[in-house]
């Protein structure tokens, strides 16, 4: 007669262990096709785990900050772990893991940055930030503009130089700039600098921002490396509440208009109809805003859990009366960044109307070029520039009447320029785009028709519609929900919680979609 020993005589432990580390370590190590994001189930356990170590030693200061460094680093090895092969005039070659490069620019920016600070030679000070700022953004040109000036070059010259084999490192335009702004504010003597070499590797690795922002300065984030870790219930609850709005605008909204509409139209405009058109640009603007505020309130939330408070990087951004008033609202810690750090510098407004308008022009022009090495990026930042200049041009003669009527045209045709502008952004290619613009022009009222696209993507327009009303909700009644959320009990926080993990698992098409800024 079998018995219980018996079947536990058969169960050999090494052998499960063995078969356990088998099956669990691939989510350990890199693997390009499935990168470790914030909208992954793998990502939320292991930060709860990664979380408690680190409230357990928030009295040990010096072991918590080398603790998320380690943290962040491998956090950065599975999000973005390529390797590149370098060799060097044909002497030696080597492997370069990406982090690596993460590791020196915060080293040897950190060191400069210092020197430049405690020198008293003004002539040093210039040389020392000049090294800095050229280093940054030659590391940063390298790995992001090399095959595009290659490209170019061989179209204007007819020649046929090879391409590089380079994988851009995530988030490199983010840290870079990180990097130079910490140097300038230095410069400029607006703050001192990090206490230790271990701070600034801190700031510069702090995992939730790292690889798509939002772009934290140093003279913000550095002092309240000060503080003891001391989170009150009402910080925590904005925390939870931040990160499942964003996995929701993520995970839920995003992700499903993209691979469910969105992509299938820009792939192939000229397969559907010019509704279809209108109606997948109507969802890529709701669908970049929804991949990238989603993925800021989530850095955000986390980062308050962890006794960081990082600013807001999106204010409804369609709200906006105005292109001026949109660039207050969206990705405002680079907007920000681009007047403080180039506009500025350039001369912003201080040497004459014409300058200031080449001025506004160079900088969006710039921050075109800054998120992908396209001319499509290029000519999309150009429309926005163009579109500030003209409005701080008439703005002087053309006094516009503040009441609703005007505010909700202003609001209209504010949305639609730059719902225009993002059809650059999106398509692959120049002629991508005039194929979405000429098939939108062919747009005849056609109502029956349209109830049957409506009809026929039904769940996308469904998310679709409560996107934009989650945006455009009254403020006030926003404040009231996040009220009403903080005033639910923990159990209550948890039910809903798991609810949200139920839709995310019931929306998905697919496995977790990248972010769309990781591209960046």
């Amino acid at each position: 007669m079998k018995t219980l020993f018996d079947d536990l005589g058969s169960f050999y432990l090494p052998d499960y262990i063995g078969k356990l580390i088998d099956d669990i370590a691939p989510y350990f190590v890199f693997n390009p096709d499935h990168r470790l994001l914030f909208n992954s189930a793998f990502f939320l356990g292991f930060f709860l785990v990664v979380y408690a170590i680190y409230v357990l030693s928030r009295n040990h200061d010096h072991f918590r900050k080398v603790y998320l460094i380690a943290f962040s680093l491998y956090f950065y090895y599975l999000a973005g772990g390529d390797t590149m092969d370098i060799n060097v005039f044909g002497l030696f070659s080597f492997t370069l893991n990406y982090f690596v490069l993460l590791v020196v620019c915060a080293v040897v920016t950190h060191w400069l940055a210092v020197k430049m600070y405690n020198s008293e030679k003004r002539s040093t000070q210039k040389t020392l930030l000049t090294i800095i700022i050229v280093g940054n953004l030659l590391m940063l040109a390298y790995f992001k503009y090399t095959n595009f000036f290659i490209q170019n070059l061989n179209a204007l010259m007819q020649g046929d130089f090879s391409l590089h084999n380079i994988i851009l490192p995530i988030g490199i335009s983010f840290f870079v700039f990180e990097a130079i702004s910490y140097g300038v504010d230095l410069y400029r003597k607006e703050m001192k600098p990090a206490d230790s070499l271990l701070d600034f590797c801190f700031y510069i690795t702090f995992f939730p921002k790292l690889v798509a922002g939002p772009i934290i300065r140093a003279k913000d984030f550095l002092p309240q490396m000060k503080n003891k870790l001391h989170l009150t219930k009402e910080e925590a609850s904005t925390a939870i509440f931040l990160i499942l709005i964003g996995l929701i605008k993520k995970a839920v909204i995003s992700d499903y208009i993209s691979t469910n509409f969105v992509d299938r139209v820009f792939d192939a405009p000229m397969l559907y109809t010019s509704f279809e058109n209108l109606m997948a640009v109507y969802g890529y603007t709701l669908q970049i805003y929804c991949d990238f505020s989603g993925y800021s309130d989530m850095a955000i939330g986390l980062s308050l859990l962890m006794g960081f408070k990082i600013p807001p990087n999106f204010l409804t951004p369609y709200k906006s009366q105005s292109v001026t008033e949109f660039w207050r609202r969206w990705h405002i810690s680079l907007s920000s960044w681009l007047r403080d750090y180039l506009y500025i510098s350039m001369g912003g407004n201080r040497k004459g109307k014409i300058r200031t308008y080449f001025n506004l022009f160079m900088t969006m022009l710039i921050g075109g070029l800054w998120h992908g090495a396209s001319w499509k990026f290029v000519v999309w930042g150009g429309l926005h520039g163009l579109m500030l200049t003209i409005e701080r041009f008439f703005k002087q003669y053309i006094k516009v009447p503040d009441n609703r009527l005007t505010r909700i045209i202003c609001i209209l045709l504010t949305f639609h320029f730059v719902a225009f502008c993002w059809i650059f952004f999106r398509a692959d290619s120049f002629e991508t785009a005039g194929n979405v613009i000429s098939n939108i022009g062919q747009l005849t009222f056609a109502p029956h028709d349209w109830l049957v696209v409506l009809e026929g993507y039904k769940n996308v327009f469904i998310l679709v519609a409560i996107g934009y009303i989650m945006h455009f909700l009254p403020e006030n009644l926003v404040n009231n929900i996040k009220a009403g959320f903080n005033a639910i009990p923990l159990f209550g926080k948890a039910t809903l919680a798991g609810l949200i993990f139920w839709l995310i698992f019931a929306t998905a098409s697919s496995g977790p979609q990248p972010f769309i800024y990781f591209q960046f």
